[in-house]
């Protein structure tokens, strides 16, 4: 039986962005208490600036329980480690080196903790590629950070918003390299990761895989493409054999258009947009971004860091908070699994 506070660390993201305005909006409210307990990896001299300025949503008197290490964090409040004393310069809506630094800096530690144990969850505010990637940081995201840190080469980035689930084999690469990226090997990588993860972190029994095409029209019989002939259906094919219940490849316009997909309990896309298009259509202010296969759970709000707003106490809180519930509830549905697998 599952009855722990889950212990959240959030990492603050761009300090430039949204993240600050997100992450107290959804903390003011005592219900989200109940449940979780939040741990920022911040600087309370940031949040403090953001209060001043989020004005007309967030209460002079909402503040944050600072302290030095995850263990010592209050149960019944938002707490926050500061991951610098430095004054730090705040540009909003700017993207600068001096946010970079301080996205990095957020990560690194709460990863740390995370891998430590020291936390439950992590759930990550939204980045910017521009800045943060550097001679020291030479990764395309969160995603692969997380993976190369918890020495994990078989993972996906899963995006969820209630039961639509989709995944993708290529992540943030060219589009013109995605045909000789993906391969028969990858792809059943991929549908094995995804089973996995949708059996132990959903808790579904014997979940059905759909399978997009690359091509239009799923090739057409090689028409348009040979990928599917040679790369996506042997993989499908070695999947089921193996108990697996993947189906296709599907063309993605004909999946989503007919409404399809909702028959199924996961979906893996080739790339990034053809799983980016229709989910964001479908969800764009409550998705989330997860990290599947990882030892770690790693959540993250499906939007960016929204910039053209930030400072504007007009951001939306639904998606951060959609992040923080389904952490809480892979948490408690990964224990579960370790309870049954002990009786």
């Amino acid at each position: 039986m599952i009855n722990k506070s889950i212990v959240v660390g959030i990492t603050h993201g761009d300090i430039n962005s949204i993240s600050y305005e997100i992450i107290m909006k959804t903390f003011k409210d005592p219900r989200m208490l109940e449940f979780c307990c939040p741990v920022v990896y911040g600087s309370s001299k940031v949040a403090s600036f953001y209060k001043k300025v989020l004005t007309k949503s967030i209460d002079a008197n909402f503040k944050f329980n600072i302290i030095k290490h995850a263990k010592n964090a209050n149960l019944k409040l938002p707490n926050m480690i500061n991951i610098t004393d430095n004054e730090i310069k705040i540009d909003i809506g700017e993207i600068t080196s001096t946010a970079g630094d301080m996205a990095r800096l957020s990560l690194e530690t709460a990863t740390k903790d995370i891998i430590e144990g020291n936390i439950d969850v992590i759930v990550t505010c939204p980045i910017n590629k521009q800045n943060v990637f550097s001679d020291s940081f030479s990764y395309s995201g969160h995603t692969e950070y997380i993976a190369s840190q918890t020495k994990t080469d078989k993972f996906i980035m899963l995006m969820i918003a209630d039961t639509l689930r989709i995944g993708t084999v290529t992540t943030h690469c060219a589009l013109s390299d995605v045909s000789s990226l993906i391969t028969k090997d990858l792809i059943l990588d991929k549908i094995r990761t995804l089973n996995t993860s949708l059996m132990h972190d959903f808790n579904i029994t014997k979940p059905r895989i759909a399978v997009l095409s690359l091509n239009p029209h799923a090739g057409d019989n090689q028409l348009f493409g040979n990928e599917e002939k040679e790369k996506i259906i042997p993989a499908i094919e070695e999947a089921f054999n193996s108990k697996i219940y993947a189906f296709g490849p599907f063309s993605a316009d004909g999946l989503f258009g007919s409404g399809e997909f909702k028959k199924y309990d996961g979906i893996l896309a080739m790339y990034h947009d053809q799983a980016m298009i229709p989910f964001k259509l479908l969800s764009f202010d409550e998705g989330v971004n997860f990290t599947a296969g990882l030892p770690i759970i790693r959540t993250s709000p499906a939007h960016g860091s929204a910039m053209n707003i930030a400072g504007k106490d007009i951001a939306s809180i639904n998606s951060f908070r959609n992040a923080v519930y389904l952490a809480c509830d892979i948490f408690k549905n990964r224990q579960i699994m370790k309870e049954e697998e002990k009786e």
